[in-house]
């Protein structure tokens, strides 16, 4: 029990279920409207136009946890914020590696390779909704994770190339990893839920 948080009262009935205007969702719908911001800043030239790109990466990306320990924290989780945080993550890592791509920084494979993941994941996720809402896992989270500190280290500018490819190289990894997990917690909500 946290300190300064009443004793649950036997009987009581349960509290409403959390709105959708809440501060756990107006922070995701931020994130979504930073990416526009974001690939501008990125696509000037300067070293300062760059670290201004990264700093908006990063203070986009950090809005991702913030959100999530606030509606976990204060009961404002909701179906709307099950659904809408990973598409604001993908809207903003997709954007982030697209345009990397075409600014030749990063090759198409991985780029490609990430995005039929992510969005193979958002469709699937919409495919059995009716059965269920899939959460998001560790091992999903770890994967946002690693493709945020390896995107960052992609728009940082410097000599950071092995840092880079190392750092990118374990985020594709655990990206594959974790859509198969994915497809297989799919089935499984399918098959419990008496899908045909």
């Amino acid at each position: 029990m946290i300190a300064g948080t009443p004793e649950p009262v036997a009987g009581a009935p349960d509290p409403p279920p959390a709105g959708v205007w809440n501060i756990a969702n107006a922070l995701t719908m931020t994130r979504i409207v930073l990416v526009p911001v974001f690939v501008w800043l990125l696509f000037l030239d300067g070293t300062g136009w760059r670290l201004a790109a990264f700093a908006v990466f990063a203070a986009a990306s950090i809005t991702d946890k913030i959100d999530g320990d606030l509606a976990r924290a204060r009961g404002l989780v909701t179906d709307f914020g099950k659904i809408a945080d990973p598409i604001a993550d993908k809207a903003l890592i997709g954007a982030a590696l697209v345009s990397l791509s075409l600014m030749g920084e990063l090759w198409w494979w991985v780029t490609a390779a990430i995005m039929v993941r992510e969005i193979g994941v958002t469709l699937l996720r919409f495919a059995v909704i009716r059965y269920g809402v899939i959460p998001a896992s560790k091992g999903g989270k770890l994967k946002t994770m690693l493709q945020v500190v390896a995107i960052g280290f992609y728009i940082l500018p410097g000599p950071l190339d092995w840092v880079r490819w190392v750092t990118m190289g374990a985020a594709l990894a655990v990206t594959v990893v974790t859509g198969v997990d994915y497809v297989v917690q799919a089935w499984r909500l399918r098959r419990t839920s008496g899908g045909s």
